[in-house]
């Protein structure tokens, strides 16, 4: 049970996410291996054409009290430094990219890297699937337990971004079909899933959540992130780098739903507007302007129907 009051956000939260790393390096570029600093320049360029996206969306009047970025360090220092100069809500992640098992980008270190940049949020990604292996994930709600509670010592926001990928037999019982899955086994995974790790002691301010296809999934997830004094936890909806149907469709169906308080969609924002600004199909000011039209189509379909 949670009765401590520093816990949860509870206010409009419409995430710009932008911290992808190996999406960058192999997906937009075809880099693979270390990068040279040319290399790691022109992905922190790149993401700065997103980050104009999201000062533009701001410059059309969007409350920027409900707007924030999620960014990294590696490719986004210069922006997460200039977010907070101009005391934007900012996050940046705390996890090592591509791992299966949650691991600490910096090591023992992350506190010191946190320190220096002084996001409203902390972010981790994390796969944790109750039916997995059980031995993994208490070693992984240790090491969350562990950031959870430096984060709230240090008045630092925590958000965890939970994948629940499924198993072998899971995926078996669908028969393969990854769209019945989602649709009639990960919710109440998920749901297992936050409430073990809130029993183990992790205990997020904003829970970033994977589209659902159903409302009372929306209000069963809600529930639990809830449950037992933590009225004032939110939950934020993640695009999956969905098409832009799926994403309103998810966007709807978790709007006015109490808890669900905003959003955190990235790729189905930027990814195409930075194709064709990388091909040289655009300039990139309509590539800014482009991503910022996207953002903004999300806010509007949120509030459009939570209000």
């Amino acid at each position: 049970m949670s009765n401590d009051p520093r816990i949860g956000y509870n206010k409009p939260l419409y995430i710009l996410p932008f911290d992808h790393r190996s999406s960058f390096e192999k997906g937009l570029y075809g880099w693979s291996g270390a990068l040279s600093a040319d290399e790691t320049e022109r992905i922190a360029r790149t993401k700065e054409v997103i980050y104009d996206g999201f000062k533009f969306a701001l410059g059309t009047g969007l409350a920027k009290n409900r707007a924030g970025i999620l960014v990294d360090e590696q490719f986004g220092a210069r922006i997460l430094r200039d977010a907070s100069a101009n005391s934007l809500i900012t996050a940046m992640p705390a996890e090592k990219s591509g791992e299966a098992e949650f691991q600490f980008e910096f090591g023992t270190q992350y506190a010191a890297h946190i320190e220096q940049f002084k996001p409203t949020f902390v972010k981790v990604l994390v796969r944790y699937n109750p039916e997995d292996d059980e031995t993994m994930n208490c070693r992984q709600a240790a090491r969350l337990k562990e950031l959870c509670d430096y984060c709230h010592s240090h008045n630092f926001y925590f958000m965890f971004e939970l994948l629940v990928p499924a198993t072998h037999a899971q995926l078996d019982v669908v028969e393969g079909d990854q769209h019945l899955y989602d649709r009639d086994l990960r919710p109440s995974l998920m749901v297992a899933a936050l409430t073990q790790l809130q029993n183990a002691g992790v205990e997020p301010d904003v829970w970033k959540i994977e589209g659902l296809d159903r409302r009372e999934d929306c209000l069963k997830i809600a529930e639990a992130a809830r449950r037992d004094g933590r009225e004032q936890v939110g939950c934020i909806i993640l695009g999956r780098g969905s098409n832009e149907q799926k994403v309103v469709e998810w966007l709807r169906i978790a709007a006015g739903v109490p808890g669900f308080i905003g959003f955190a969609v990235g790729r189905t924002s930027f990814w195409e507007p930075l194709v064709a600004w990388r091909d040289g199909k655009i300039q990139r000011q309509q590539a800014v302007e482009n991503i910022a039209h996207r953002y903004l189509e999300w806010v509007k379909v949120f509030e459009g129907v939570a209000m």
